[in-house]
């Protein structure tokens, strides 16, 4: 019984190796690469947004703004539980 396990973990491990010296072949030109995450990440500029609370005040006041134009004008978004669903609902 032993001889019959030893023989299905030896071919399983060639199976494994043949597995992995396929895996080198096809992905290695990849795993050789330079990494560019560095390069990306300066190529962008810092955001201000997330240390200035005085920048994301005055964006949330322009939001509030903008919303409350719409809303007079009848354009906002509908009340909680009045929107297109709800009166599926009520149907």
């Amino acid at each position: 019984m032993s001889a019959g396990g030893g023989l299905r973990s030896l071919l399983a491990a060639a199976a494994v190796k043949g597995v992995e010296e396929a895996r080198a072949r096809i992905f290695g030109h990849i795993l050789r690469k330079k990494l560019i995450g560095d390069q990306v990440a300066e190529w962008y500029p810092y955001d201000i947004k997330f240390d200035d609370p005085l920048v994301m005040a005055r964006e949330e006041k322009e939001r509030l703004s903008k919303l409350e134009m719409l809303k007079r004008r009848g354009k906002g978004p509908p009340k909680k539980g009045q929107g297109k669903r709800a009166a599926k609902r009520n149907k």
